[in-house]
């Protein structure tokens, strides 16, 4: 399962130690705020991330950069850029690493391209509950998952949740396994994602976020795997009216910065951001719960809609099928991390 991804990692020009100007890719300057009088050195954060800004990711975003103002006295401004407004989810690391944004919080799958390791957090039942979540997000898992970023020039922030993934599919609703069979299903560029559709006789095709409405329009998929947030905030029920409630899989987000910059700032800012970035990661946490509850609500009054929640007895099957996933990875990466996450839990 595990791959090679070679980035070459450009370094960033420091201006003063903490004035940063970067370049977009029209080679156009950045023109950098500075309304505030007397304010000469405000440093100006570029957060680029794919998704809605009503979703769990998108209100965390924009919280942390009202955090991070008031904190820094306007000293530091976030400036975040949503629905792939900057770059797509296949671009964004490539532009963190170039310097050409200071922030992102791609999905955990995308890290896994740069941290094989992380494909724990993809496997499919590895959470079972928003507890067992927090806890391995917000203790030594997470803080040691994070580190592993490190390598690479990134630095690791916090890992923020979306929710847990659900079914949805155009054909016909999706209770037993053999349901997915023959089935095309988009998927995020993981391989242990893959291997779970795999396993479970579907066609896995990988389709970057930006790209999965116009494809359900145009029916080019039977099926995809999603949180009720997205799918709710992205329409995608609108091609995909079957929904089955499964909470197989748990999609998060690691928050990082581009390591040369980060650690170009003055030591009391990144304590302030830091500060903020742990107010916003529990309020994330506890959003991203009540968000996907409270849609889901509004997605069953859809007389459209067709959907069914797994019983105990049905999750038990998926989970026997996945089975094979938990011995693959321990395989390729021994079971420490396994054995971490479930003493966390």
């Amino acid at each position: 399962m595990k791959k090679q991804w070679g980035i070459g990692v450009l370094s960033i020009a420091l201006v003063g130690a903490v004035m940063f100007m970067m370049q977009k890719q029209s080679s156009e300057p950045i023109v950098y705020d500075d309304e505030q009088k007397g304010l000469n050195q405000q440093i100006v954060i570029y957060f680029s991330h794919v998704v809605a800004e009503n979703t769990p990711k998108g209100l965390a975003a924009q919280k942390f950069a009202q955090l991070v103002e008031e904190k820094t006295n306007g000293r530091v401004k976030v400036e975040v850029f949503p629905n792939g407004s900057l770059y797509s989810d296949e671009e964004e690391i490539d532009a963190l690493l170039r310097g050409d944004v200071q922030m992102i919080a791609p999905s955990v799958s995308k890290v896994t391209q740069l941290i094989p390791e992380w494909q724990v957090l993809d496997l499919p039942f590895i959470f079972e509950n928003y507890g067992d979540v927090e806890k391995v997000f917000t203790g030594e898992v997470g803080k040691n998952l994070l580190a592993m970023l490190e390598r690479k020039g990134i630095k690791g922030l916090a890992l923020w949740g979306n929710g847990f993934k659900q079914m949805t599919s155009n054909r016909h609703p999706l209770v037993e396994p053999s349901d997915f069979s023959s089935l095309k299903f988009r998927v995020m560029p993981s391989e242990v994602i893959e291997r779970q559709f795999q396993l479970l006789g579907a066609k896995p095709i990988v389709v970057p976020f930006n790209r999965v409405y116009e494809s359900l329009e145009k029916h080019e998929f039977d099926g995809q795997e999603n949180t009720i947030s997205n799918i709710y905030s992205k329409s995608f029920y609108q091609f995909q009216p079957y929904l089955t409630i499964s909470n197989h899989g748990y999609l998060g987000y690691a928050v990082m910065v581009n390591k040369v910059f980060w650690d170009h700032l003055p030591k009391d800012i990144q304590e302030k951001m830091m500060e903020a970035m742990q107010e916003t990661t529990a309020w994330n946490l506890t959003q991203s719960k009540e968000q996907n509850e409270e849609e889901l609500a509004q997605m069953k009054q859809n007389p459209r809609m067709h959907i069914y929640e797994l019983t105990e007895k049905e999750r038990e099957t998926w989970k026997q099928k996945f089975m094979p996933l938990y011995q693959e990875f321990e395989r390729e990466f021994g079971s420490g991390l396994l054995r971490q996450i479930k003493k966390a839990e």
